[in-house]
């Protein structure tokens, strides 16, 4: 029998094409409400949508044969991913289809701003000649600031290079090297705001990002900045943009995304140096063809054959290699995570080595999960298969190294990470077909990783439990468990705390204080598969 999938968003008619000529029966509804979707999709191992169909853990619950979910984009923001995640279902995206046209409606965006185009278009059509009015300013010369240059942020910056603008780039991720061949200036954030006439946005909103451009970042700012956000909303804090063109401080924004969509009211709605458009970023013809095409291709092949692309709750594994790999998967991501929450500054470059039992598996999904775990707390719309990709677009230069012969332990797996201020390695083995942490740079110590942790470097002095104790207490956060290890007595030392209840960045700063504390992390592995 034919697989049979449901289109229940407006895509592409060649994504119908594409199905059908692969050999899967296909059906296209649209505009279903949720309670007639839910009555059909018992019918469809596949669903393909766009951002419009909510598929929520409701919905799953009557799709007993549903597979694969498809979204013809980035965002899956309408997808409950640990939902699919729990009922086997594959979720699938399109990470690259739509990078060029988002890079292009920030610039064309920046464009309008510069020459207040859309101003002195309702002005002209209105039968007005206000020609003094709409005095702009040149981009030639001026100095863009890209926050977050990845795919789509280097491809802005490209064509800002191209119209002779300065461009300088803040990016955890990204390199030296790589903003070097790429033309850009790599800076700290703080130097954004102080040297860009113009500012965009390509960061995705994670809790690192969220509300980035605030009151006290727009104070840190060029007096009549602008500002272009064509990402996510919610990296701006609306209020303190609008509070900001009214003084003057900002000299205009061009705003693509909003905290709340669709936006049919907005405080920014209405002024005169913002200009509006309603998610469009992606909203071309070659973008919207590219990635229904896209997921068409990927659908078909995981139905018909099982093979998974830009999947972001499965690796690429054979169905051989899967239940060897599984609790190798799980110590893997947990590896990356935890580096992925400690590091701060820019990685260079990340060594994986396998030693023992783990040096004879089929070691590429395991480098894939890791790396997924090292950047998916700066970059959400990272999985299993585009995290090598993302890697190597922010300079990250990747080595695997295997090691057939057993050291201490009968199988372990090696992280080392090289950033700009210094080296992190973590190594982690199997005990009992469980995840263990087993050594942190030179300190050993072994420790489960539970959903949250508190993990904290320290000079090993006495004293300092009971003084770490007494802050949690304080805070009223339970320990669960408390992991130890030190280098050498009286040098450096870690220790990784199991905890009940959520570190608050007011408790995390508490910590730090505490008399002996190098540096403190807040750890979460409460959404890892």
């Amino acid at each position: 029998m034919k697989p049979k999938v449901l289109i229940s968003d407006s895509l592409s008619p060649r994504a119908v094409e594409i199905f059908k000529q692969r050999g899967v029966e296909v059906e296209q509804k649209t505009g279903l409400k949720p309670e007639e979707l839910k009555e059909i999709i018992g019918n469809f191992d596949g669903l393909a949508i766009r951002s419009s169909t909510k598929v929520i853990a409701d919905l799953m619950a009557s799709a007993k044969k549903l597979k694969v979910v498809g979204r013809a984009g980035i965002g899956v923001d309408n997808v409950d991913v640990p939902a699919a995640t729990a009922r086997g279902i594959v979720v699938m995206n399109t990470p690259f289809g739509n990078s060029i046209t988002t890079a292009e409606h920030a610039i064309a965006l920046m464009f309008a701003l510069a020459r207040q185009i859309p101003q002195a278009n309702a002005s002209t059509h209105a039968g007005k000649w206000e020609k003094s009015k709409f005095m702009g300013v040149e981009l030639t010369g001026k100095t863009l600031g890209v926050i977050g240059c990845g795919n789509i942020g280097s491809i802005v910056a490209d064509r800002a290079l191209g119209l002779k603008m300065k461009v300088v780039a803040f990016d955890p991720f990204l390199t030296a090297e790589r903003a070097e061949e790429i033309g850009v200036e790599k800076v700290e954030l703080e130097e954004i705001f102080k040297r860009a006439d113009f500012i965009t946005l390509h960061t995705p909103l994670t809790d690192q990002t969220r509300n980035i451009i605030d009151a006290k970042a727009i104070a840190k700012c060029r007096k009549g900045v602008r500002i272009i956000n064509c990402a996510r909303g919610g990296l701006v804090v609306e209020a303190d943009l609008k509070a900001a063109l009214e003084s003057g401080q900002v000299g205009g924004a061009a705003i693509d995304v909003f905290a709340e969509e669709p936006a049919k009211q907005n405080i920014l709605f209405g002024m005169e140096n913002v200009v509006c458009t309603p998610h469009l970023g992606a909203s071309t013809t070659e973008a919207q063809e590219n990635v229904a095409l896209q997921i068409a291709e990927q659908m078909s092949d995981f139905l018909l054959t099982g093979a998974i692309t830009n999947a972001l709750n499965m690796p690429s594994v054979s169905a051989e290699d899967a239940p060897k790999l599984k609790p190798y998967m799980k110590l893997a991501e947990q590896l990356g995570t935890l580096a992925g929450q400690v590091v701060q500054s820019g990685i260079k470059a990340v060594g994986i080595e396998y030693e023992g039992h783990a040096a004879a598996l089929n070691t590429r999904p395991l480098t894939n999960v890791l790396l997924m775990g090292l950047l998916r707390p700066s970059l959400d719309s990272v999985n299993m298969v585009n995290a090598p990709v993302m890697a190597k677009e922010r300079g990250v230069k990747v080595s695997e190294t295997r090691h057939g012969n057993e050291g201490d332990y009968h199988t372990l797996v090696r992280l080392k990470i090289e950033t700009a201020e210094g080296k992190l390695t973590l190594a982690g083995t199997l005990f009992s077909g469980k995840p263990r942490l087993v050594g942190i740079d030179d300190v050993v110590l072994e420790a489960e990783l539970t959903p949250r942790m508190l993990f904290v470097r320290n000079e090993d002095k006495p004293g300092f439990i009971g003084r770490l104790g007494t802050k949690l207490g304080e805070a009223k956060i339970n320990i669960a468990n408390f992991n130890l290890g030190r280098s050498k007595p009286g040098e450096n030392a870690v220790c990784l705390v199991s905890v009940d209840s959520e570190i608050t960045p007011a408790a995390l700063k508490e910590i730090e204080k505490i008399e002996g504390v190098v540096k403190a992390n807040s750890l979460s592995f409460a959404n890892l598969a």
